[in-house]
């Protein structure tokens, strides 16, 4: 083999085994066995452009006027996620799922979400919902994106930094801004399981690097 063709795959193996172990995620683990919550909020605009006004989902519709939403509460390892986990907590009715659909969008997500996510938590339904709520309610939203008055053009970082001086107490590396298709989807936020904020797992700090990501205004 020639010197420099050596160098080349020696250079490459140095690069794999310096990467990062990609992210892990089980099905059907034991409840409750998990490190923290991962505490997700959708800009509902976007999700109703990415497929939402597909499904005539009840916040795309005109005048519903809804900005971040939330997506989910799921329960982190330091690096994976458990998923469908087994339980012996019921499932909650239909009734108890629609009453998330004020902060949720709809009892059909809140349902989604306890099958895939609550379900690890180790709690009953009642109380995943419950735990929920009280982190979305410890998560300040800043003023200046829900009242936005037209779409926007901005790096995900302007929107990090307003969840940053909204709450001063979340620290850079608690919070990640994700993108879908040149669009600001997501802000997903660490918490301890007594829901103070935290740093993020290595495999949960996946901001958007986009120099510039459309924003759309709520409806």
């Amino acid at each position: 083999m020639q010197p420099k063709a050596a160098a080349r795959l020696a250079l490459a193996a140095l690069a794999l085994l310096a990467a990062p172990a990609p992210a892990t995620r089980a099905e059907g683990e034991a409840a409750g066995a998990f490190d923290y919550y991962l505490l997700a909020l959708s800009w509902s605009p976007s999700f109703c452009a990415l497929g939402g006004d597909d499904g005539d989902a009840a916040e795309c519709r005109p005048g519903a006027r809804r900005g971040f939403l939330l997506h989910g509460l799921w329960p982190q390892n330091e690096r994976g996620w458990p998923s469908y986990c087994r339980t012996p907590a019921r499932d909650p009715s239909r009734a108890e799922s629609a009453r998330m659909a004020d902060v949720m969008g709809s009892g059909g997500l809140a349902w989604y979400e306890w099958k895939k996510h609550g379900r690890c938590s180790g709690l009953s339904a009642q109380d995943y919902f419950a735990t929920a709520r009280a982190a979305l309610a410890r998560v300040a939203i800043p003023p200046v994106l829900t009242g936005l008055p037209r779409e926007v053009d901005l790096p995900a970082s302007v929107v990090e930094d307003a969840f940053l001086d909204a709450n001063p107490a979340l620290a850079a590396d608690g919070i990640t801004v994700t993108c879908e298709r040149g669009l600001i989807r997501e802000v997903r936020i660490c918490l301890t399981r007594d829901l103070s904020f935290r740093r993020c797992g290595a495999d949960t700090i996946r901001d958007c690097r986009l120099p510039d990501a459309r924003m759309p205004p709520p409806r």
